[in-house]
């Protein structure tokens, strides 16, 4: 004979958390008392959930296809322990369907997702209930207290201390006693970060997370989540800001129409992208004594010789001194100049798909 296992299971419409009663290896009808959502549960044997210095989250030739339409195609790449990692890419790139599969709450058509080393759809409850989780379509219960509403999600996780909650509504200056119908869009995204953080979990998915909120806010935001990061916490986040990725995370996958362009550092990408050299002779010069090694591309634009450079510095700016110069500058390609060239067109993964 075996032993009855109870286990909380997460309603994917609502989020309510049923319990159901089954044995191991049972599959269980369930249909959800609050939203009549129906389904099946399955009890497989939980495995522990270790913290490791390596990779949180890792993703091997991840496919998803909606019938004959695709979600995302063979994407693989990894987010480090203890690291903030920007998904980015333009609306329907595939970086919500990317996250819905890693938390099993949408089928993958193959490929394969493990975080803290366990399958992510055949643990997927077990390891929701150790992450915190923004969808980028966060949605609030109506006519309900945010301060009730948040105590109450705190205690499916049996968490019954609030300093947290009340520190970050203090932080985002959000009003907690207020009702759920009277905030504004950027109000009710603050609801949404901190239900996300409140419970202190080691991993933070965040789809989209600034969406609606104003630019102090932002800042803000940013800063809590370099605070988490020095706790040790994980963060993976979505986002199409540009600004975003480069203020606050570690690493960048760039996905456009469900393909993975480039897994890369931050400082990384910048490098690749190469300085732009101005300058401004008082006298007259010949560009082709600046086509030196190093040297990308070279051109005249009203009078200002206009040098990308990629390597070798130094023995390009020793060329110009030998020149009299009116004016001088040196820049490096913006992000959003280099993301733009992986958006229009389809660019080998350049750091590896790590």
């Amino acid at each position: 004979w075996q032993c009855v296992i109870t286990r909380t299971f997460l309603c994917p419409k609502c989020n309510n958390r049923p319990n159901v009663q089954g044995n191991i290896g049972d599959k269980v009808r369930i249909v959800c008392s609050n939203c009549g959502q129906k389904g099946f549960v399955v009890f497989y044997k939980e495995e522990p959930i270790t913290k490791k210095t390596g990779n949180t989250i890792e993703i091997k030739n991840l496919t998803k296809y909606y019938g004959k339409y695709r979600g995302v195609e063979d994407i693989s790449f990894s987010v480090g322990h203890g690291e903030i990692f920007g998904l980015i890419g333009p609306n329907g790139s595939g970086k919500t369907t990317t996250i819905r599969t890693c938390l099993g709450l949408m089928s993958k058509t193959s490929g394969d997702i493990k975080i803290y080393g366990l399958d992510s759809h055949k643990h997927s409850v077990q390891l929701r209930q150790r992450m915190g989780y923004l969808p980028g379509d966060f949605g609030l219960l109506p006519n309900i207290k945010v301060k009730k509403y948040l105590k109450f999600l705190l205690s499916l996780s049996d968490i019954k201390s609030t300093k947290k909650m009340e520190e970050l509504a203090s932080r985002l200056d959000l009003d907690i006693k207020r009702k759920t119908n009277e905030l504004s869009k950027g109000n009710k995204q603050k609801v949404g970060i901190i239900q996300a953080l409140m419970a202190d979990q080691d991993l933070l998915i965040l789809d989209e997370p600034t969406t609606g909120l104003d630019p102090l806010i932002q800042q803000e935001f940013y800063k809590i989540l370099r605070e988490e990061k020095e706790n040790g916490k994980t963060v993976f986040m979505s986002s199409h800001i540009l600004a975003e990725v480069e203020a606050v995370c570690d690493r960048v996958a760039i996905i456009n129409e469900g393909e993975l362009r480039i897994v890369e550092e931050i400082n990384v990408l910048q490098e690749k992208t190469g300085k732009v050299l101005e300058v401004e002779f008082r006298d007259q010069v010949n560009v082709e004594e600046f086509k030196l090694p190093g040297v990308g591309d070279i051109k005249e634009d009203d009078g200002i010789v206009i040098i990308v450079i990629h390597e070798h510095l130094d023995s390009v700016i020793k060329a110009v001194s030998n020149h009299k110069i009116r004016n001088m500058t040196l820049s490096t390609y913006s992000l959003e100049e280099l993301f733009l060239k992986y958006y229009g067109k389809k660019e080998s993964v350049e750091g590896g798909a790590s």
